[in-house]
């Protein structure tokens, strides 16, 4: 019997990250290609199963961002020097994390979803990385019994200190919870830890899968 659900924010109650990512590129004409290059290598380390969080050898900018160890303005800087515009010159640093969530936009069946959890007695929590970024809280207390954010909490997906925590906030077992995320490695960290964990790749999908796996209706008629 579930009674928990914990769900990440971008690319899953939002618009696909590559959609809106894609907008702030062509928007601060960033060179695509360099972008690709840099964020994969950045990106790549974050995710690729290190656990080592105070190790300086697999630590880097990523994670301590997501962690709030590293300052938004800092990061943008970090960043901005590692890209390249069509150019030829580096982009502007200052106010570079907001123009690239710009372009990530709510997706309302899955509010929708979150608010029929709920009311069918399910718990709700907010797991997301926090890139620094202003997140658009409107409706989260429809939406969500408990919000965890890495950087408010100093701890980042995937590490299991974080599914943890937020288990404990929702007070509920990991067999007891769903996750669901749209970054596989994440997903597969919940699982290690005895959560039942949901590849997010389209709202619809993840509905009828999230139905199938709570018992109770989700979708709006």
């Amino acid at each position: 019997m579930f009674k928990g659900v914990l769900i990440d924010w971008g690319g899953v109650l939002t618009t696909g990250l590559a959609e809106a990512i894609g907008g702030w590129i062509a928007a601060d004409r960033i060179d695509a290609s360099h972008y690709g290059d840099v964020m994969r290598g950045l990106v790549r380390h974050a995710y690729d199963g290190e656990r080592a969080t105070d190790d300086p050898a697999v630590n880097n900018i990523v994670h301590a961002l997501e962690r709030g160890e590293l300052a938004t303005g800092d990061f943008e800087r970090a960043l901005a020097a590692r890209l390249v515009t069509v150019d030829g010159v580096p982009p502007v640093a200052e106010g570079l994390i907001a123009r690239m969530f710009l372009g990530f936009e709510r997706i309302e069946s899955m509010y929708a979803m979150l608010a029929a959890a709920r009311a069918n007695g399910l718990r709700t929590c907010l797991l997301s990385n926090s890139w620094g970024n202003d997140y658009p809280r409107e409706g989260w207390d429809e939406a969500f019994d408990d919000i965890v954010i890495s950087g408010e909490v100093g701890m980042r997906k995937p590490e299991p200190r974080i599914f943890e925590h937020a288990l404990g906030r929702l007070g509920v077992s990991a067999e007891e919870c769903v996750f669901v995320d749209d970054v596989e490695a994440n997903v597969e960290a919940a699982k290690v830890l005895g959560i039942t964990g949901i590849h997010h790749q389209d709202p619809g999908d993840t509905i009828v899968r999230l139905e199938g796996l709570l018992g109770v209706p989700l979708r709006t008629p």
